[in-house]
Parts: C-alpha cells; structure tokens; sequence
C-alpha cells in the first residue's frame, strides 16, 4: 500500500484526478487487494498525520556497462541508502551518480495483453487510435507501449474491447540495450535479484540483452 500512500501524498486522494493513484489501486486490485481494504488504505494515506513515504530511484552500473535502476519507496533514506551499500559490496557494481543511467531509459506506460484474448491486427489499430506508442509480440503476449498520459485511456480501452490485460505498469522502459557475456549477464542477474529482495524496492529495470534464452530476466 506504499504506493498509495505516495500517490496520493503528491496528487490527492481522487483517483479520478490523480492517474499515479489509479494506477496503484489497479495495482492492488490485479494481487485481489479487497476494495474494503484499499478503501481504508486511501483514507488513512490523506490523513495529514499519517507517516510519509518518499518515492524515489536509485542508478547503478552493474557489470559490462548494464545500466540498474531500482525504484524506491521508503521511510528512512538512511536506511535505504545503507542497503544500497551493502548490496554492491556483497554483489558487486557501483551506485551511479543520478542521471548517469536513467538518461538510457524512459518512463512508459507497459500494458502485456493475454495473445488468446485480442487479434493482433484488430489490438493494434485499437491501441494506435487511443494514442498507444508501440506494439510488440513476444510469445505468448502482445505488448503495448504508452506515455503515462496515455496509459490509463489505453488500458480501459483494451479491456472494455475484450482484451485480457495480464500486467500493466508504469516501467522504465530502455532506450539502449547492452550485449553482455554469460558470466557478467550471472552476476547482474544475483545484483538485480539482491535489489528485488529489499523491502523498500519496488522494482528494478535493467537494459542488459541476455545471451541466453535460458537466463531470466
């Protein structure tokens, strides 16, 4: 519920206002969030005694040049900051100087549509009409990219036509990917999933191009 909290301690309580808001109560809903408790979640967070949680991201090097972000909210930057300390001292790389690695990212709207619930070609003129940037087919799902602005238009739009959205976010999204051998894709791969594992992260984009299939994002 962070993010809630956070939404609405910078754009109010009203998701109908607030699109950062939305996005996290849609969030909660997709993990079965019941609306009773998410209700009482937004009540508290536009408490003004209610404690406060910084929203904000931490750049990384990791290895072969990969650039790290880690999206963070936190109460205590003290704390956050230590973990970030320990984390490349156990796992190697190097906290980057801000702006050094976001510069090679862009915050997008990223909406994964189930492949058996849209045509392709009918999805896309869809997405395209309410303003989505780009499609993509990977697998087993269709892949849409939109401003933020976009984002919330476009998902309701897919849904209200059918289509069955598995995942949508607000993502940092590469503009620059990097190659990189088996042993330094194996070391990022324990630095990014060191970084998941902190409670005050919520998420870790990475613009490393696996050289194996096999090796998980």
């Amino acid at each position: 519920m962070k993010e809630i909290i956070c939404a609405i301690r910078q754009a109010g309580p009203d998701p109908k206002t607030n699109a950062t808001l939305r996005i996290a109560i849609d969030k909660a809903k997709n993990v079965n969030v019941p609306n009773e408790v998410i209700d009482r979640n937004i009540k508290k967070a536009a408490n003004p005694d209610q404690q406060d949680f910084v929203e904000m991201s931490y750049e990384l090097y990791g290895y072969g040049g990969v650039g790290i972000i880690a999206d963070v909210m936190t109460d205590n930057k003290n704390r956050i900051s230590s973990d970030m300390r320990i984390a490349t001292n156990k796992c190697g790389g190097n906290v980057a100087t801000p702006g050094s690695v976001s510069y090679n990212f862009e915050r997008k709207g990223v909406i994964r549509v189930a492949k058996g619930s849209a045509e392709e070609g009918d999805l896309f003129l869809l997405v395209s009409d309410k303003g989505a940037d780009d499609m993509a087919v990977e697998e087993d799902a269709y892949v849409v990219y939109t401003s933020i602005e976009a984002f919330s238009t476009v998902k309701e739009a897919i849904e209200q036509a059918g289509g069955v959205c598995e995942e949508a976010e607000l993502a940092m999204v590469p503009k620059v990917w990097v190659e990189v051998n088996e042993e330094d894709a194996e070391n990022n791969i324990t630095l990014i999933e060191w970084l998941e594992n902190l409670d005050d992260v919520d998420a870790v984009y990475h613009n490393m191009k696996l050289p194996d299939e096999k090796l998980s994002q």
